[in-house]
C-alpha cells in the first residue's frame, strides 16, 4: 500500500531538519504531491512534518 503526501504549507522559516525531511520525501514547494510506501520510515517522516502536509491513501 502507498500513501499520497501533499505539501500544503510553506517551508520558509521552518526548522532545518523539517525542511530536510520534506525534501527527503520529494516535497519542495507548496502543491507538490508524491506517492510513498506505507512503512515505518515514511510514517516517522510524516509524524515529523505532519503540520505541513496532507496525507491520503493512494
Amino acid at each position: 500500500m502507498s500513501l499520497k503526501i501533499k505539501l500544503v504549507k510553506s517551508l520558509n522559516g521552518r526548522k532545518k531538519n523539517h525542511i530536510a525531511t520534506a525534501h527527503s520525501l520529494g516535497l519542495r514547494r507548496i502543491g507538490d504531491e508524491v506517492s510513498q510506501p506505507d512503512n515505518p520510515a515514511t510514517q516517522g517522516k510524516i509524524a515529523t512534518i505532519s503540520y505541513l502536509i496532507k496525507v491520503t491513501e493512494a
